[in-house]
């Protein structure tokens, strides 16, 4: 099928690739995606595999450029989950082998899958029919993560948002998409991690090294094998007869803190702005 280039009136921004094998889905995502001020090109593909040739390509003089760049051949890919052939889950796993692989949105009907799109690295997941307020703020993501990794020729012109990560939790056969803003702290359990919010707590299948990675830049930091907080809902640091802890936010829930960890939990309340919520 006929690769369709499209470019809007941008001199910069991101070059995205657009994939859907539904026709009406398809104009609707590549007009939203083009009434964004930070997009500049806009690739089709009516399904997977389609995207897949396109990505590998050197027939397309914007392809070979940015391969001969050593950028990825778009910065993103917005795509449908249920196409015919390889389901977006499946060209995902495939995306992530690009080196550098190129940032991923889904945006699909389907919103079972958001646990495995996470996984794989997705930073939004949207629900069809998407409005543009909400298109927007994916795109304002996939910058914040192309101006975390350093690549691409996008313009990194929006900040990043505090709860620029959502973790999807599976409740009783829905998927409830919990900010990282709103989590309290997080407590290992196993291999599993359980989120702690003002509405309660969510487990989900993520370590909680894992987690401390991810979130690390984000102000959280482990203070214990089994805990990581956000430095910024600690209002008090404890000493007490079997060592330290903390108090986190105004439910004041009180939390062990390791001796290997204290030193550098100290170092790190010094330096981190307080909010007390």
């Amino acid at each position: 099928m006929q690769l369709t280039v499209s470019t809007p009136q941008h001199t910069t921004g991101l070059v995205v690739l657009a994939v859907d094998d539904e026709a009406n889905g398809l104009t609707n995502l590549v007009g939203l995606l083009e009434g964004n001020p930070h997009v500049r090109h806009v690739l089709q593909a009516f399904d997977a595999t389609e995207a897949l040739r396109t990505l590998a390509g050197n027939d397309e003089q914007l392809v070979v450029a940015r391969k001969r760049a050593g950028l990825p051949v778009v910065d993103a890919v917005f795509a449908d989950i249920t196409m015919p052939g390889l389901t977006g889950i499946e060209m995902a796993a495939l995306l992530n082998e690009f080196s550098p692989p190129p940032v991923l949105v889904f945006v699909t009907a389907h919103p079972g899958e958001a646990v495995n799109a996470f996984e794989l690295g997705a930073v939004d997941y949207l629900l069809k029919p998407p409005e543009q307020d909400r298109l927007n703020k994916a795109v304002d993501r996939v910058l914040a993560k192309i101006r975390l990794d350093g690549m691409g020729e996008a313009e990194p012109v929006v900040p990043e948002p505090r709860d620029d990560e959502v973790i999807p939790v599976e409740l009783a056969g829905t998927t409830k998409l919990v900010s990282r803003a709103s989590v309290r702290w997080v407590e290992a359990q196993g291999d599993y991690a359980r989120l702690f919010t003002a509405d309660g707590s969510h487990l989900v299948r993520i370590p909680l090294a894992q987690l401390e990675e991810r979130w690390g830049k984000a102000g959280f930091v482990r203070i214990h094998r089994s805990y990581l907080v956000p430095l910024a809902r600690i209002t008090e640091l404890r000493m007490g007869t079997s060592g330290y802890s903390v108090v986190i936010g105004q439910e004041e829930k009180i939390l062990p803190v390791s001796r290997r960890h204290t030193r550098e939990l100290k170092d790190r309340l010094v330096r981190a702005p307080r909010s007390g919520s």
